[in-house]
C-alpha cells in the first residue's frame, strides 16, 4: 500500500492542484490530509472543492477550527489579533455554512491500520491538541505529546510548516511540511509517501513547483487584506510575524 499525506494548505489551490497532480504519476493507494485547509490563503473555497474532489480522509487542524469558532484568548498575540480576525472575515465571506460545517464536524485524528503489520497514528498538531507545537529537536515533547500510541510504528503530523522524518525508540516521526505555506526557506509543495510493502515501509519527503507568482497575484485580485505579509511567506517560505 503507497499512503499520501498532505497538510496545510492554507487556501493555495494552486499548490494544491501541483501536489494531487504530481501524485497522479505516484500509483497512490489513499490520500490523507492533516488539516488546514482555507484560512490565510487566497482560495479557500476551491481549496475545499479539491479536498472533496480528491476522495482524500480528512482531519482537523487548528486553522480549520478558527473558522468554526474563532479566537480563544492566548492563540493569538495580542498585537496580530486585529490582522487575524480581518483574514477570517474575509475567508468567511468566500465559504457557506455547508463548508464550515463540513470543516467542524471533521475528526482530529485518525489510525491507519490496514493489515500490513504497520499502524501510522496521523493528526495536525498532537493527537490532544490542535494548536501545541512540537519540533523536531523536542525529544521531551515527542515523547510525551505524539508518542502516546504505543502501538504505532509511524506517527506523522504537520502544523510546524517544517518537514522532517526521525527515528526514535525504533517508530519513525514524520512531519509533513506545508502543501500551500512552506516556512523552512524552501519555497515548494511539501508533502509525504509512506510505502509499506510486506512488513517493511518506506518513507520520502517531497518538494513540487507551482507558481508562486499567480498566488501573490490572486492575492492581489482578491483584495485580501494582509496581502504583503502573505506573499513575503509563499515567495520566500518564511513564517509570517
Amino acid at each position: 500500500m503507497r499512503f499520501a499525506f498532505l497538510s496545510d494548505i492554507h487556501g493555495n489551490a494552486t499548490a494544491l492542484e501541483a501536489v494531487l497532480n504530481d501524485l497522479q504519476s505516484k500509483q497512490i493507494d489513499r490520500i490523507y490530509i492533516l488539516g488546514d485547509l482555507c484560512f490565510r490563503g487566497p482560495e479557500p473555497k476551491r481549496v475545499l472543492e479539491l479536498v472533496q474532489a480528491s476522495g482524500a480522509k480528512v482531519i482537523k487542524g487548528n486553522a480549520d477550527e478558527w473558522l468554526v469558532r474563532g479566537f480563544k484568548d492566548g492563540e493569538v498575540p495580542e498585537e496580530r489579533l486585529e490582522m487575524f480576525q480581518k483574514e477570517r472575515d474575509w475567508t468567511l465571506g468566500r465559504l457557506d455554512q455547508a463548508d464550515l460545517d463540513y470543516l467542524k464536524n471533521l475528526s482530529t485524528d485518525l489510525v491507519i491500520d490496514d493489515g500490513q503489520d504497520l499502524i501510522v497514528h496521523a493528526f495536525h498538531a498532537t493527537p490532544n491538541n490542535l494548536f501545541d507545537v512540537v519540533t523536531v529537536e523536542d525529544t521531551e515533547k515527542i515523547e510525551n505529546e505524539l508518542m502516546i500510541r504505543d502501538e504505532a510504528d509511524i506517527y506523522i503530523y504537520g502544523h510546524t510548516h517544517h518537514p522532517y522524518i526521525r527515528s526514535l525508540h525504533g517508530k519513525n516521526i514524520v512531519n509533513t511540511g506545508s502543501v500551500g505555506m512552506p516556512f523552512d526557506g524552501h519555497p515548494l509543495a511539501s508533502y509525504t509517501i509512506i510505502d509499506i510493502q510486506d512488513g517493511s515501509h518506506s518513507i520520502q519527503l517531497n518538494r513540487v513547483p507551482y507558481n508562486r507568482e499567480h498566488v501573490v497575484e490572486i492575492y492581489k485580485q482578491s483584495g485580501y487584506p494582509n496581502i504583503e505579509e502573505m506573499g513575503a511567506v509563499i515567495y520566500y517560505a518564511v513564517r509570517p510575524k
